[in-house]
């Protein structure tokens, strides 16, 4: 069965049902979809500016720089 078989049949539906169907179409969709990078259970190192106390100087540095070359 085709799409424009099903459309019109599809568009005498109730909105809560066409709601509905698109929500469990929408869940197939997300669940047969495997589009995370990332491994479960598996801890990923993410730097973070904390603890980094050199960065505020070289990043007024920077500002100071740019604003002297303008």
């Amino acid at each position: 069965m085709t799409l424009a078989d099903l459309l019109p049949t599809l568009r005498q539906l109730p909105e809560s049902e066409k709601l509905e169907l698109a929500r469990l179409l929408a869940a197939d969709l997300w669940s047969g979809m495997n589009i995370s990078p990332f491994e479960p259970f598996k801890t990923y190192y993410l730097p973070t500016p904390y603890n980094a106390f050199g960065a505020g100087a070289i990043l007024m540095q920077a500002m100071s720089t740019a604003e002297s070359l303008e």
